[in-house]
């Protein structure tokens, strides 16, 4: 008896030891919670939201994706119209001006979404503003003005460019300068979109290179 009882205690430290080893299992986060009624929350993380109970407006998130805000595929191209209707549907429903007779806390919040989505609108409404914030969701820094390692052409293009605005006032010239920026515009949409497909493999990528 007292050889087995021995037997069974050394095994102890092994099986101790795996069950250090083997994996445990993650604990879902706790699902969020209104700050008014302390009810449960639906998802949409990143979108407004109202209470299901009690109807308070929550707080914004810290790092909402604005494409998503502002109902628009993660892309480049996107539809005017219907970006320009969502946010007047999200300005209507979450301008301070409706939240007059809430609690402060609430106004608070009413304010700062107010504030996101016209700054998700004017990110997006502006192409390059646009195309500059896709990079950054992405990964990539765009290139300073002050980078050494700039394109000393193209430097030199814009410098020509700006010193022929600051000078002329000829129509024809300025013509032949607004079209020469509509074709540059039109390079750098055609990069911005070759820059989607090479995220998304670079995405692939890394996928491939975490260990299993």
């Amino acid at each position: 008896m007292q050889a087995a009882l021995r037997r069974r205690l050394g095994r102890a430290p092994r099986v101790l030891r795996a069950a250090e080893a083997a994996p445990r299992p993650r604990c879902a986060p706790p699902a969020p919670r209104c700050w008014s009624c302390g009810g449960a929350l639906p998802g949409g993380a990143g979108l407004p939201r109202f209470c299901p109970g009690c109807r308070a407006l929550q707080p914004p998130a810290p790092r909402p994706d604005l494409f998503r805000l502002l109902g628009c595929d993660r892309s480049f191209r996107l539809d005017v119209q219907q970006l320009q209707r969502r946010f007047r549907s999200l300005q209507r429903a979450l301008h301070p001006d409706r939240f007059g007779q809430r609690p402060p806390k609430e106004q608070h919040y009413s304010e700062q979404h107010s504030s996101l989505v016209n700054k998700a609108y004017q990110t997006l409404l502006d192409p390059l503003s646009r195309g500059l914030y896709l990079l950054e969701l992405n990964g990539v820094e765009p290139a300073q003005e002050t980078d050494c390692d700039a394109d000393s052409e193209f430097l030199t293009e814009i410098m020509e460019i700006n010193e022929k605005l600051a000078e002329s006032k000829n129509e024809d010239i300025l013509e032949e300068i607004e079209t020469l920026i509509k074709d540059d515009l039109q390079e750098a949409k055609k990069l911005l979109a070759k820059m989607k497909y090479f995220a998304n493999l670079e995405d692939k990528l890394k996928n491939k290179k975490i260990p299993p």
